[in-house]
C-alpha cells in the first residue's frame, strides 16, 4: 500500500456526520447498476422513503458506499454528459445517507480552501472543501449536499478541527435533487479546482481512483 493511503488507515477517531448516536450501526448499500429495484425508485422523495425503510429494516442509522461504484442514475442529468465521449457515470466519493439536518463535521484539522452551492439536478448543491496539511501530507476533503445554512458566514482559510461542526445536511430542493446523504471525497490534488468531480467516465478512472482514495481508508466503517 502507498505511503498516503497508510497514513490515512493510521488517522484514528474519524467522523464526518453525528447521527447522535456514539454506537451508530452503519449498513452497505448498492446503488450500482446492477440493483435494477433502485432504478425502479421514480424520484428522490421516494427515495428518501425508501431510504428510511431500508434503515428501519436493518435497525441502522446510516447508510454508506459508493466508491468506484458505476451508477445509471446520472442519466437524468447533463451534467454527466459528454458529446465526445461516454458519459460520467462511476462514482468516485463515498455517500452517506441518513435525514436532512444532520449534522457534517470536519474528518481531520483543515481550513477552508473553498465552498460554493452547486445548483442544478445531479449536482453537489452546497459545498465545503477543507485543504489539510499533515507531515509532508496536503490532501483535500470535499463534503457535498449540504444545507443552503451551511455556507453561511464561512471565509477561506477558515479553521476548522477534528469533530467540530462544518455544517448540516440538506434536503432534495437544495442538494441536486437527491435524497439526503453527504457525499465525502478525499482528494490529493485539486488540480485548481474551486469544486472537484465526484463522478468520472471509465476512460478517467485509473487517474481518479489514483487521486481520490477511498474514503473508508480515513472513516474505517464496517457493518459488524
Amino acid at each position: 500500500m502507498k505511503a498516503f493511503e497508510n497514513f490515512l488507515l493510521s488517522i484514528p477517531n474519524v467522523k464526518v456526520i453525528d447521527s447522535g448516536n456514539s454506537d451508530e450501526k452503519y449498513i452497505l448499500l448498492d446503488l450500482s447498476a446492477t440493483n435494477t429495484e433502485i432504478q425502479k425508485i421514480p424520484d428522490a422523495l421516494a427515495f428518501e422513503n425508501h431510504m428510511e425503510e431500508y434503515l428501519s429494516a436493518n435497525h441502522a442509522k446510516v447508510a454508506f458506499g459508493g466508491y468506484n461504484e458505476k451508477r445509471t442514475l446520472y442519466k437524468r442529468s447533463e451534467l454527466f454528459d459528454d458529446a465526445a465521449f461516454e458519459k460520467r457515470d462511476i462514482h468516485i466519493g463515498m455517500d452517506l445517507w441518513i435525514k436532512a439536518g444532520t449534522a457534517v463535521l470536519a474528518a481531520v484539522d483543515g481550513k477552508i480552501h473553498s465552498f460554493a452551492n452547486n445548483t442544478g439536478i445531479g449536482n453537489y448543491g452546497p459545498t465545503i472543501i477543507l485543504e489539510h496539511q499533515f507531515e509532508n501530507h496536503i490532501f483535500y476533503t470535499l463534503y457535498g449536499h449540504l444545507s443552503v445554512e451551511s455556507l453561511q458566514q464561512l471565509e477561506i482559510g477558515q479553521t476548522f478541527y477534528q469533530g467540530e461542526i462544518i455544517g448540516t445536511l440538506g434536503d432534495h430542493t437544495v442538494n441536486g435533487d437527491y435524497a439526503p446523504h453527504l457525499h465525502f471525497q478525499i482528494i490529493k490534488n485539486i488540480e485548481g479546482y474551486g469544486d472537484y468531480p465526484g463522478v468520472c467516465a471509465l476512460r478517467n478512472l485509473e487517474y481518479y481512483l489514483e487521486n481520490c482514495p477511498n474514503p473508508n481508508l480515513l472513516l474505517k466503517i464496517n457493518t459488524h
